[in-house]
């Protein structure tokens, strides 16, 4: 069980059995991961999460609201954290409805070591995708945001697949005013091609906002 270190995460345990944490917790420090322990729904979510790559180990079964109950409620508060859910009572239902929602695997108790930890290794694996896929969004956002309002509305036709002529007549500028505005545009987005601007204006729904069709 080695090379765990080299993609070190934080785990969240959520087990209202204290030998269930406790076990979980040194099993995952073995392998070099950071881990929290809470014992209920209240001590997780008044919890300050840093801001890395992590996951949750939840059981199914805790007193008041159940697993599913509380990835419901995680995804209503847009926390989209990887779950692994563990039960010692788990039935097919239960298990459709979880990876239905999500979850990124459902083991039942007693857990084999190197499944909790197979799990772990991809649920933290997939979070820090989405984590460098949200930070690439955020960043290309900042970029659009310094376009001037000419340069949006060329992108937001360009990228609707309107020719540089249409584009002009319907802004009510000249062909050359709309080419300088597109390369300043593409350069500032970091844009080498229409087709990749056009992936751009996709991401940030750019395209969408734009085309009447669509509204």
């Amino acid at each position: 069980m080695t090379g765990y270190s080299e993609a070190a995460g934080l785990v969240y345990v959520l087990d209202d059995d204290a030998y269930v944490r406790e076990s979980l917790d040194n099993l995952l420090q073995s392998v070099g991961l950071k881990v929290m322990t809470f014992a209920s729904v209240k001590e997780f979510l008044g919890t300050m999460r840093p801001d890395t790559a992590s996951c949750l180990v939840l059981d199914v079964r805790l007193p008041g609201l159940s697993g599913l109950d509380i990835q419901a409620e995680l995804i209503k508060l847009n926390i989209n954290i990887p779950i692994i859910f563990i039960t010692g009572h788990g039935d097919i239902p239960m298990t459709v409805r979880a990876m239905k929602a999500g979850a990124m695997e459902f083991l039942t108790k007693p857990i084999r070591e190197q499944d909790l930890l197979d799990a772990v290794r991809l649920a933290l694996e997939r979070d820090r995708a989405q984590r460098h896929a949200a930070k690439g969004i955020a960043e290309m956002r900042v970029r659009f945001e310094s376009l001037t309002l000419r340069e949006r509305d060329v992108v937001a036709l360009v990228t609707l697949g309107k020719m540089n002529k249409q584009v002009a007549a319907e802004i009510g500028i000249s062909e050359i005013a709309v080419k300088v505005h597109r390369h300043n545009a593409m350069k500032k987005l970091g844009a080498k091609s229409v087709a990749e601007l056009v992936r751009m204006a996709d991401t940030l729904g750019i395209r969408r906002a734009s085309d009447p069709t669509c509204k």
